[in-house]
């Protein structure tokens, strides 16, 4: 069982709207584009504000540290799969950005088990809202009008490169960290 809080009980609704964005916008829902707008906006507020109750109230609990990013990532991942899936999004752009999740998320495992947390980087939390503003606007937007392809391909880049700063910054401080644990002769 987990603690209840509400930062938790925020990463808990935003798990199960998952299946009801992939059903808004997959099925033949009325005005499904909106309800999946909706979904997913009220969706992604949730991670901003279930971070920032857990901060403000210090509950930061050890659910809350593993299910948040998984949230995070069972949204994003489901969006992206069904926007693939109506011709929305190029099934390259929605593997490159998995890709880039999975990746980091097993990056971040790894480094727990070694002992060394890395916080998100301004980059990853630009790269957050480039991902929510452009699965937004791939959403309620039809068609494809030239600021939403530039919208999609700047979040692209931005993705990428922080996952490479991730990498790259995650390695840094696994050295320092090994370095600190050898003895000194």
């Amino acid at each position: 069982m987990f603690p209840i809080t509400l930062p938790n009980l925020l990463t808990v609704l935003r798990i199960m709207l998952v299946p009801v964005l992939v059903v808004a916008l997959l099925g033949n829902t009325p005005s499904g584009d909106v309800l999946a707008a909706v979904v997913f906006a009220l969706a992604s507020l949730t991670d901003f504000v279930d971070g920032w109750l857990a901060r403000a109230r210090d509950s930061i609990t050890t659910f809350g540290k593993l299910m948040d990013p998984l949230a995070d990532k069972l949204l994003v991942i489901a969006a992206l799969i069904s926007l693939v899936s109506l011709s929305r999004l190029p099934a390259w752009v929605a593997m490159v950005i998995i890709a880039r999740e999975l990746a980091v998320t097993v990056l971040r495992l790894g480094a727990t088990q070694a002992g060394v947390v890395i916080a998100a980087s301004q980059m990853g939390k630009v790269k957050t809202v480039l991902q929510i503003a452009a699965i937004l606007a791939l959403i309620a937007v039809h068609g494809r009008p030239l600021w939403v392809s530039l919208l999609v391909y700047v979040m692209l880049i931005v993705t990428v490169v922080s996952g490479l700063d991730y990498f790259f910054g995650l390695r840094k401080r696994l050295n320092e960290a090994g370095a600190k644990a050898e003895p000194r002769r």
